[in-house]
């Protein structure tokens, strides 16, 4: 039987080879100086792009042009030799080859699934909604009618007078509820999912928010909320997911520290989200405003970072931000990126993604971040606190019962970095293969 693995490996392979061939076989000895042109404008632009974050006036202007003009200037010099098609079929084939290589070292390191129970749906579950989370979706699509039918009890948020969710929870767990849920965004959602941590019950998550992030890595639909209210039925199981924590706070995404954190702080940024970042982030990335911050995470300590994220449970690989989708939900520890950029040279650096010297990613079990200030802004699921300093950050692994639907999408796969080596190994090395009784 083919091995179909070895086989993409293989043609990772190919394709690479025919990539740098073409180019060698059309350019000669110019190949060298077209690829390191085209290094070289995107190092620059992306140093001009810092020029824009980190200057006001005239500065940013300059720098936002220079950062149009170096890639159409790039274009123009291969066009110029008669090397743009040459070089737009290199970049073509080499993005397959990384495409192919990839994805047979992600089918050499599955990803395990949490373990699943079968238990029997819920007698008397709960469910909060927010009418408008998501631009109204609890209306759109009548989940609170469809929830009743299933036998829960659910109460419709008054968005004009602000309640307790907590509490809310807490009630109906104290007058029998045997499963917690909500429709609404994640920082509602990690507000109920402490109260169910707390008293050992179920969590629902119904994707009816805007991101609905913790929804997606659960695997849920997010088009049609909802379909997961069939978790509340004999299609329901439930799955053990890790939760994190701030201080007390509960946290089911992640907590962001740094410019981001103080940026949504400002009374002005929600009317107007793209000048009051432009106007903030200068000073907060050349720590001229802000307050600057010190991070600790077993060996690693990190002084003054612009910009912090903690997750619950680390994001996907592959990505300078660090912002995809998390793989797992109960790999027992946290992710921490941090993201620290001196100068222009440093913000081209990041372009080679998290191993570049201004960015560092661990896993931890904990946290702890300091400031020289009493307290500093902080962004949890989406909620802008003040916490003082130091903060505290930890996970507490399978804290969390989710009933989920049975039939519900895989948990993605990672992104892994392009290896070779291990990719030589897959493409010849002989495997022995598999018995179909196995």
């Amino acid at each position: 039987m083919m091995n179909v693995q070895a086989w993409t490996a293989r043609l990772s392979f190919v394709l690479a080879t025919a990539a740098a061939v073409g180019l060698l076989l059309t350019a000669g000895l110019r190949s060298f100086t077209l690829l390191g042109i085209g290094v070289g404008g995107l190092m620059f632009g992306a140093a001009a792009a810092w020029w824009v974050l980190t200057h006001h006036g005239m500065v940013r202007y300059l720098a936002a042009l220079l950062a149009i003009l170096v890639p159409v200037a790039v274009l123009v010099r291969y066009a110029v030799v008669g090397m743009l098609w040459t070089v737009i079929a290199f970049v073509a084939l080499w993005t397959l080859a990384t495409l192919a290589g990839r994805a047979a070292l992600r089918a050499d390191s599955p990803t395990p699934g949490p373990t699943e129970y079968v238990t029997p749906p819920p007698a008397h579950p709960f469910l909060i909604m927010n009418p408008r989370s998501g631009g109204g979706k609890v209306g759109t699509f009548h989940l609170d009618d469809k929830a009743r039918d299933l036998g829960a009890e659910v109460v419709v948020l008054d968005p004009d007078h602000p309640q307790d969710v907590a509490e809310l929870a807490r009630d109906a767990a104290s007058r029998g509820a045997d499963l917690l849920g909500v429709a609404g965004g994640d920082g509602t959602q990690a507000l109920v999912a402490g109260v169910a941590a707390e008293k050992n019950l179920p969590f629902m998550v119904i994707s009816a928010g805007t991101r609905n992030h913790f929804a997606l890595d659960l695997g849920l639909d997010r088009e049609d909320p909802s379909t997961g209210l069939t978790a509340l039925t004999g299609d329901g199981i439930e799955i053990r997911v890790d939760l994190g924590l701030i201080g007390d706070r509960v946290f089911v995404n992640n907590a962001s520290f740094g410019a981001y954190a103080a940026i949504v702080q400002s009374p002005h940024y929600r009317d107007d989200k793209v000048g009051t970042t432009l106007q903030m982030l200068p000073d907060l990335l050349t720590h001229h405003g802000g307050p600057r911050l010190t991070v600790r995470a077993k060996d690693l300590l990190l002084d003054a970072p612009q910009a912090v994220l903690v997750s619950n449970n680390p994001y996907q690989g592959g990505d300078p931000a660090g912002l995809g989708r998390r793989e797992r939900l109960d790999s027992g520890v946290l992710g921490v990126l941090g993201v620290t950029v001196a100068n222009a040279a440093q913000a081209a650096g990041i372009i080679r993604g998290r191993r570049s010297q201004g960015l560092t990613a661990v896993t931890v079990t904990e946290v702890v971040i300091d400031a020289d200030t009493p307290e500093i802004p902080v962004g949890v699921d989406g909620e802008a606190l003040m916490l003082p300093t130091p903060v505290h950050c930890h996970i507490e692994p399978a804290a969390l019962r989710v009933r989920v639907p049975r039939n519900r999408r895989q948990a993605p796969k990672s992104k892994p970095q392009m290896n070779w080596r291990r990719l030589t190994t897959l493409a010849f090395t002989r495997q022995k293969p598999t018995p179909l009784n196995a």
